[in-house]
């Protein structure tokens, strides 16, 4: 008994222990809520928030001195740290009700600076300010391009989405008319597309004329249903809508950095494309991926989940996900965020929502001419890591899509045209290969002639880089031809996935043909220029190795040959591997031209022009009396010299001194093979021009992974049967 009432005197302890501790814990709560009030209380920015909250219609403005000292501490706590939510929504709903007039609220829209998020429902009250008060038109503008500065820092856009009809009844006013516009191709989807407004929008481009404000809402019409707007829009022009130089975007900026720790955190899909801690000269806001989030807020998300399951696209965790998913995703607010991850990036693959491509490339066109074609920080670009970093991403984010941007496209031909060639060489050379089939009328305004200055005017590794470019830029063309060729019409070609852009299969061919024969001007010029450099002829020759097989490869009936300003430095070259490969070039336009010449005989679609298998065959006989028959320079050859001038040379044997005995390229190999063969014999090459030694030295030369030589003996180098017929051996005859 005793031992049970010494338990419960030790429990009795302890509760009364436990009550105490909670009771001490109370009343420091209680001490610290009491302490927040208070500091609350004499904080002049709270003080300033709740003047606005509760000031009554028809307040007095002049002479009301705390009207402009509550102003004063919001627009200092506004361009120091932005607003909070709170304070925006009562600030936005004093400026639109018009409490104490209408000259006072494009004072207040100018410091509406947010410092986190922006509430949905005080954008709504707004707008329904916006179509019930008496508004002059100046502040209506201003508050429609406020609307559009902030747009991605909404926290959800489902409200905004259902006054999509009241925002639409300001396109008839033709100030408010390019603004509105933006706002309605930010908002729409394809519920809001309906027959009334495309005809509202057509009468306007009857009325106003083809602005390009107009057509692209309804180009993004025209993408959700194709059948309701008949008008045709080109894809070719320029873009719609303005960066507008609106007050609040340095502001806006600035608060952003100051306030960078404490916006959302990713839901992990997110990757970091900057380092914070690295020291900048200059912060390249625009170029600034944002982080991806969810476009809603948590109570929106809850309610969405219940009435439509969206998903935003911020959680989802995996591939996997994203299958089960994929058909309710919710767009990220920001859409540069989708550039920072790889599920996004398969959800843009995978789904091909043109609404997504749309506003992902007005993200992308805002951002690079921004930063690089109207940056005025001059020098300051240069050395920016945050541009070269977000090239790069958006240089592999098209190489993950194995498609260009269209904003990206046109930011290039205009960068083109100003562009030293030094500026971030790699990243903008990098960007230039997936340019998408450029149209054969414009081709060379927008890309040839730029590219022609720079190529011409730079070293000869610029000359290198820029023909590796076009040779990636002429594969990517090709792979377009041979994946998006329509089945049911093969004269009409799909330039890309997620454009409307098409072209008949004779205009594709143009510009393929352009841009080869453009390459072939650089190269045999630049041959001359840079004394047959041997690094630039390697290039040439691998932009030739595309060009050989356009026909087998990627289906486009199109055989180009090389010109001779090509041919001869690489057949006459000290480099062995260039001449390996030249081979192997002739070789394959071989194997193209016989099965093109077969197809002639089954269809008559495509015919071969009598000039290509011409200069094929003075190629091929060249190539096989320098190479084997040992008659370099003869009459009938395709490239001559003046027996004058060989005499002058003093050269013994001029006609046997590009054979493979004493080629400059080969020499060593048959010196060696000499040395082999006949270890105690003095050196004497012409021993190995007999017919035993030849076929043995041949041998050895196609061990040492001469394969391109090897495959062009076996398809183009035949047994003559008489002596005549050497000359004509391995060529083609036009039928």
């Amino acid at each position: 008994m005793a031992g049970l009432q010494n338990l419960s005197e030790l429990n009795n302890s302890s509760l009364s222990d436990e009550s105490l501790s909670n009771r001490s814990l109370n009343r420091s709560q209680r001490i610290v809520e009491r302490e927040r009030r208070k500091n609350e209380a004499d904080d002049p920015f709270v003080l300033a928030v709740k003047y606005f909250a509760d000031v009554e219609a028809g307040t007095p403005m002049m002479g009301n001195d705390d009207l402009e000292r509550n102003l004063v501490v919001l627009e200092r706590a506004a361009y120091a740290q932005g607003l909070p939510p709170d304070a925006i929504s009562v600030m936005l709903e004093f400026a639109m009700s018009l409490r104490m007039g209408a000259s006072l609220c494009p004072r207040v829209l100018k410091f509406l600076i947010p410092a986190t998020v922006v509430p949905q429902e005080a954008v709504v009250r707004a707008v329904a300010w916006l179509c019930c008060s008496n508004i002059p038109t100046n502040t209506q503008l201003l508050f429609i391009k406020w609307v559009l500065t902030v747009f991605d820092m909404i926290d959800a856009k489902d409200q905004l989405r259902a006054v999509y009809g009241f925002i639409f009844s300001f396109v008839t006013d033709e100030k408010l008319c390019p603004f509105v516009c933006h706002l309605l191709y930010l908002l729409t989807t394809k519920q809001n597309v309906r027959v009334f407004r495309v005809r509202k929008l057509l009468d306007l481009v009857t009325k106003l004329g083809r602005k390009p404000f107009l057509l692209h809402l309804l180009c993004l019409y025209k993408v959700f249903l194709p059948e309701l707007v008949t008008l045709s829009i080109s894809s070719k022009m320029r873009y719609g809508f303005r960066n507008h130089n609106a007050p609040w975007k340095s502001a806006l900026a600035l608060v952003q950095k100051r306030n960078s720790a404490l916006m959302a955190a990713s839901a992990g899909l997110s990757l970091t494309i900057k380092d914070q801690n690295k020291p900048r000269k200059r912060k390249h806001h625009h170029l600034e991926l944002p982080m991806l989030s969810c476009a809603l807020t948590k109570e929106s998300q809850t309610e969405l989940s219940s009435i439509r399951k969206l998903v935003p696209l911020a959680q989802i965790r995996s591939f996997a996900e994203l299958l089960e998913d994929m058909h309710r995703i919710e767009l990220p607010a920001q859409m540069g965020s989708m550039l920072s991850s790889s599920v996004t990036l398969h959800y843009l693959d995978c789904i091909q929502d043109e609404s997504a491509f749309l506003r992902l490339n007005f993200w992308l066109s805002h951002a690079l001419q921004e930063e690089f074609l109207f940056c005025r920080d001059g020098d300051a670009t240069r050395n920016s890591d945050d541009a070269v970093e977000f090239l790069q991403r958006l240089q592999s984010t098209q190489h993950f899509l194995q498609d260009g941007f269209s904003s990206c496209e046109r930011f290039l031909f205009k960068f083109l045209t100003v562009w030293d060639g030094a500026f971030m060489r790699s990243e903008i050379l990098s960007l230039l290969s997936h340019i998408p089939v450029v149209p054969s009328d414009r081709i060379r305004e927008l890309l040839l002639e730029p590219l022609t200055k720079l190529y011409f005017t730079s070293s000869v590794f610029f000359k290198c880089g820029l023909l590796d470019v076009l040779n990636s830029m002429l594969r990517n063309w090709l792979i377009w031809h041979s994946v998006y060729t329509l089945d049911d019409d093969d004269l009409d070609i799909s330039i890309s996935n997620h454009v409307s852009v098409y072209m008949t299969l004779s205009g594709y061919k143009d510009s393929v043909s352009q841009l080869v024969q453009f390459v072939a001007h650089l190269a045999a010029v630049g041959l001359q220029l840079e004394s047959c450099n041997l690094l630039l002829l390697n290039f040439i020759l691998d932009f030739y190795e595309t060009v050989c097989d356009i026909f087998l490869k990627f289906g486009l009936p199109l055989i180009i040959m090389p010109p001779p300003g090509v041919f001869y430095p690489a057949l006459l070259s000290a480099d062995p591997v260039s001449v390996d490969q030249l081979a192997y070039i002739m070789h394959r336009y071989k194997v193209n031209l016989e099965f093109a010449k077969s197809q002639m005989k089954i269809t008559k679609a495509f015919h071969i022009n009598s000039q290509t298998l011409s200069e094929f065959n003075h190629y091929v006989v060249d190539l096989v009396n320098f190479l084997w028959n040992g008659k370099t320079f003869q009459s009938k050859a395709y490239l001559q010299l003046d027996e004058d001038l060989l005499q002058r040379s003093k050269v013994p044997e001029c006609s046997s001194s590009f054979n493979f005995v004493h080629h400059p390229a080969f020499i060593g190999y048959a010196i060696d093979f000499h040395r082999k063969c006949w270890p105690d014999k003095d050196l004497d090459l012409n021993a190995i021009k007999q017919v035993r030694p030849w076929g043995w030295y041949m041998e050895y030369l196609f061990s040492q992974g001469f394969n391109g030589l090897q495959l062009f003996s076996l398809t183009v180098i035949r047994r003559p049967a008489s002596e005549g017929d050497k000359e004509r051996s391995g060529t083609l005859q036009p039928s």
